[in-house]
């Protein structure tokens, strides 16, 4: 998605579309360009001639260039697809359009400047495009601009029309049907329907000069032109009005890549803030980051209550307040392998990531759960640990000892969970992002829950029946 300034033409922005889609249908992995300027007669879409709208196909992953992916080929497509003046935004075309109906803005990060001046608004606006290119991970920033379009004004003399017998609906009708044109039939070629508009030829309205010299023909009969009864020239105007509040807005679009959208929003506010000072305006932010914090608020409430669901679930099973706390503390530490997992390969947290810690934390306490048991069969089961007030130490160590036994359960059981997970973490096509984000932490978590389990747990029971021995001596 290009977006330029306000005030290009139609030809020029043809001129771009054909120049952009040359360059974009270079790269190897394209299959196909199909780009889309100006908008349909819908007022689902207002797309101004500014938005330009390029739809790119991609051939088959196996037809594509040696270790290249789908973050290498837009990079790579950045690179060549460069103007002068214009700000790339690339977007999947179904996430585009939610983030639009969701967000308001067509890039992944907005930021809005609204006030009751539209100099000063343009100008914040400016301000904030030139500071935006300088946080790191901010590809391209544009800012909407509220003025600076292109207008053509007829301002009719009043007293020079009376003298031809005419009146402003006259002068007005013939500017609508000689420069607009008025559709007068249809032309049908197959299914097809193609109006038939009539008006004056391109060469005769292509300039103001010569719009001055359009023949009209008054009711006397006398011939006159278009600019014997009105002054004609181009002035500057807002090519787009926007209102939030009741109050004209502004939109600073920005792209960013290789970090997550919430700490360049934060590294955004802070020099926006420093470096803008501007009564009377108010700047906002909105994009897909709303989202991802909105989802964050949700798990800062769902991440505890799941812990107080394991932790009650397992009280439940043990009928032990201590033991179900010991499981509840080694959970963090089972999260150890999840967090380098996700640094090693690049993931940032989001909403899939933080659904794969949750899920990981069902797990870890499972391999808790399981070695919790077996640790208290093992000690129930020995002869010389059933019956007596206090245990002995090298009697507590051989039970405990037998959790080696563990072991091949524990690889087995390990070996299927990431067995199933490998094809969702490697697997590409719709919607793999987000599935891999999810399986990533689990697959990290699955090498040291276990070990976890295996070595850190029966040390701190150890300790528990040891806490459990005293208590029962000082009785």
């Amino acid at each position: 998605m290009l977006s330029t300034l306000p005030s290009i033409s139609s030809f020029e922005a043809a001129r771009l579309l054909q120049n952009s889609d040359k360059l974009i249908k270079t790269v190897p992995e394209v299959k196909s360009v199909f780009g889309k300027v100006g908008r349909a007669e819908s007022t689902t879409d207002p797309a101004p001639m500014s938005m330009i709208e390029t739809v790119i196909k991609l051939k088959p992953q196996s037809e594509w260039r040696e270790s290249m992916d789908i973050n290498k080929i837009i990079k790579e497509l950045d690179e060549k697809v460069r103007f002068p003046g214009v700000a790339n935004l690339w977007v999947f075309p179904i996430r585009s359009r939610i983030d639009m109906l969701s967000t308001g803005v067509k890039s992944p990060i907005g930021i809005k400047i609204s006030g009751t001046n539209l100099e000063e608004i343009d100008k914040v606006a400016t301000q904030i495009q030139d500071i935006s290119k300088k946080v790191d991970g901010v590809t391209s920033a544009l800012a909407e601009k509220l003025v600076g379009g292109r207008y053509i004004d007829i301002d009719i003399k009043r007293e020079q029309i009376s003298r031809y017998g005419m009146n402003i609906d006259d002068v007005q009708l013939f500017v609508s049907l000689a420069i607009g044109g008025e559709i007068v039939g249809q032309s049908v070629e197959g299914v097809a329907r193609y109006p038939i508009n009539i008006r004056y030829a391109q060469s005769y309205r292509n300039s103001v000069e010569t719009l001055k010299r359009l023949s009209i023909l008054t009711p006397m009969g006398e011939q006159i032109t278009l600019g014997d009864i009105a002054d004609i020239k181009i002035t500057s105007g807002t090519p787009m009005l926007k209102s939030e509040n009741a109050r004209p807005a502004s939109w600073v679009y920005i792209d960013a890549r290789g970090r997550d959208m919430v700490s360049v929003v934060e590294d955004l506010k802070t020099l926006i803030g420093k470096e803008i000072k501007s009564a009377g305006v108010t700047i906002s932010y909105t994009g897909q980051f709303e989202l991802l914090q909105r989802a964050n608020q949700k798990l800062k409430l769902m991440i505890p209550f799941t812990f107080a669901i394991i932790f009650v679930l397992l009280y439940i099973t043990f009928k032990r307040f201590g033991e179900a706390l010991l499981i509840i503390f080694t959970i963090p530490f089972a999260l150890i392998g999840s967090f380098w997992f996700l640094y090693l390969q690049g993931y940032n947290f989001s909403v899939a990531t933080g659904t794969g810690f949750i899920a990981l934390a069902g797990l870890a306490a499972e391999f808790g759960v399981v070695m919790l048991i077996y640790l208290r069969q093992a000690i129930d089961n020995h002869p010389r640990l059933s019956n007596i007030k206090e245990m002995d130490e090298k009697d507590l160590d051989e039970a405990l000892h037998c959790t080696v036994l563990r072991v091949r359960p524990k690889a087995m059981t390990v070996t299927v969970v990431i067995a199933g997970l490998l094809p969702i973490l490697l697997g590409h096509g719709a919607g793999s992002e987000v599935m891999s984000a999810i399986a990533a932490p689990m697959i990290g978590g699955m090498i040291t829950a276990p070990l976890l389990s295996m070595f850190i747990i029966p040390a701190a029971y150890k300790f528990l029946k040891r806490a459990e021995n005293y208590r029962k001596n000082l009785k």
